[in-house]
């Protein structure tokens, strides 16, 4: 039932079954009645909604029956995918070859969901948080897996002979066309994404926080310094973007990574107590303590899944966009190169983010997001900890924002053809530009919000194309042991003509 409450301090909120509403009413002491919208309270209850029970297990659902389906791909092929990075064949068609197709995937990828992101999981879940990280990281590199193989199966060419693909495509192509509604679907939460989760907003802000913590910066430079670069390297497209993330990506991850294993060996005593906190707290929650406020096992899980598939993008549909580019004629072997892309993310990078808030004990003080990982650093380093933090932070968040700039561009180009690619980048650098001067909280909601609605198509097709994956995956491994060739298997789904017209296109 509805009811309206009244305070001593003359506010009226709107209560529902006894919990506020969205709306509430205040007046003056004039009596002017002013309409508020409490847009946290909206935004909070619909991040709560979607990243609910279902998705979360549909999340995890999915990774778990892929990786029974696999027979464990991600633990026994693991060495394999990682020689590939640096030995695939790049034989076939495509735009770009298979590492630059990883580096441009793990731009995006490797953002601060890596940084601020672990940090705000670890503030609202406890460090069990980041167990549940693990978790959905380790059945999500064979999501990933997936999710790369069917971008390379399914692919296109599009109307100026770029290679096209992705979730889109996979469940037009793969799924049928009675299902195109599902790719439509997908690629409209997938412009929401760049436009107002992962690709912007979320990176912008983290940028300006850090570089005005640590360097004083204002941000209005920050805004106009980060627009102007993102424009310049953004109009060039795919291949501009390519070569940029080909050069900065691995520069930054060796970075990050010294600058967190110099902080771990500062600690070192404390990391086996750090990693027992870690396993015994996503079971059991936290407890209240120092600025901490508790978690329960179920907010740990919630914040380390929710935050896990923010970072590593697993189940998103992000990353086959670009995979689809690859120069492959095996989309298992993209598969398998796609999947290093989780276990680099999450496995390596947020696990090094995670240890150094646990090991260094500020989770305790109340802090949250970038401010937390900074202080981690400093506690290490005062000096310089804080520089070290701010240049992994503020590449991980460039590089992301020109991956899912790609992303955005290629669903625009799906929904309204390439018409819409000038608008599209246009409006993108816009926002760029006003990312820096939005709340963090609203920031970080937003984006759960939009990244739920993206995966759910995505997982559908998925599940539904499963048996794809594993004769694909049966394909892949016979031919390294035959040395036959990919046409010489008999192909069982759609995918002929697509492939045909990608080879008619190449020969070109």
């Amino acid at each position: 039932m509805f009811r309206f409450k009244v305070d001593n301090a003359g506010f009226q909120s709107f209560i529902f079954h006894g919990k506020p509403a969205f709306l509430y009413l205040s007046y003056d002491l004039e009596g002017v009645v002013k309409m508020d919208l409490n847009y946290m309270n909206v935004l909070n209850s619909l991040d709560s909604f979607i990243w609910g029970p279902p998705l979360l297990v549909l999340l995890v659902g999915t990774g778990i029956l892929l990786t029974i389906r696999l027979k464990l791909l991600q633990v026994f092929k693991l060495p394999k995918a990682l020689k590939l990075i640096f030995k695939a064949q790049n034989a076939g068609s495509g735009d770009i070859d298979s590492f630059k197709a990883l580096c441009t995937a793990l731009s995006a990828t490797v953002g601060t969901g890596n940084i601020v992101g672990v940090a705000t999981a670890i503030a609202a879940g406890g460090p069990g948080a980041i167990f549940w990280m693990w978790l959905a990281a380790f059945f999500g590199m064979a999501t990933k897996y997936a999710e790369g193989l069917l971008a390379v199966k399914y692919r296109e060419v599009d109307a100026k002979g770029e290679i096209a693909g992705g979730p889109m495509f996979y469940i037009k192509n793969g799924m049928g066309e009675k299902y195109k509604w599902l790719g439509t679907l997908f690629a409209i939460f997938g412009v929401l994404v760049a436009y107002f989760g992962i690709g912007t907003f979320a990176q912008v802000n983290s940028i300006v926080d850090i570089t005005r913590m640590t360097i004083g910066l204002d941000p209005m430079w920050t805004a106009v310094i980060l627009t102007v670069l993102v424009a310049a390297i953004t109009l060039g497209g795919l291949q501009s973007i390519a070569a940029a993330a080909s050069k900065i990506v691995p520069a930054m991850a060796v970075i990050y990574f010294i600058s967190t294993i110099g902080v771990l060996i500062f600690f070192a005593d404390k990391i086996p107590g750090a990693v027992e906190t870690i396993i015994s707290n996503a079971f059991t929650g936290s407890a209240a303590a120092g600025g901490f406020l508790g978690s329960t096992m179920i907010m740990a899980m919630r914040n380390g899944i929710a935050r896990g598939v923010f970072s590593n993008e697993s189940g998103l549909g992000s990353a086959p966009i670009v995979a689809a580019a690859a120069k492959t004629k095996w989309p298992a072997e993209q598969g398998l190169i796609s999947m290093t892309g989780t276990f680099i993310d999450t496995i390596i990078i947020c696990t090094l983010t995670g240890l150094t808030i646990v090991v260094s004990g500020e989770w305790l003080n109340g802090l949250n997001g970038a401010a937390l990982t900074n202080a981690a650093f400093k506690d290490a380093f005062p000096a310089f900890g804080g520089y070290m933090l701010m240049i992994g932070l503020v590449l991980f968040a460039f590089t992301t924002i020109l991956g899912w700039n790609y992303y955005g561009e290629r669903c625009m180009i799906y929904l309204a053809g390439t018409k819409g690619v000038l608008p599209y980048r246009i409006i993108f650098i816009a926002l760029v530009a006003s990312g820096a001067f939005l709340k963090l909280e609203a920031i970080w909601v937003l984006a759960d919000i939009v990244n739920g609605l993206m995966a759910i198509p995505n997982l559908i097709a998925l599940l539904a194309l499963s048996g794809v994956v594993v004769r694909e995956t049966a394909k892949y491994f016979d031919h390294l042991k035959t040395g036959k060739d990919y046409e010489e298997y008999v192909d069982q789904d759609p995918s002929k003509e697509v492939k045909a017209k990608i080879s008619a296109n190449a020969e070109d």
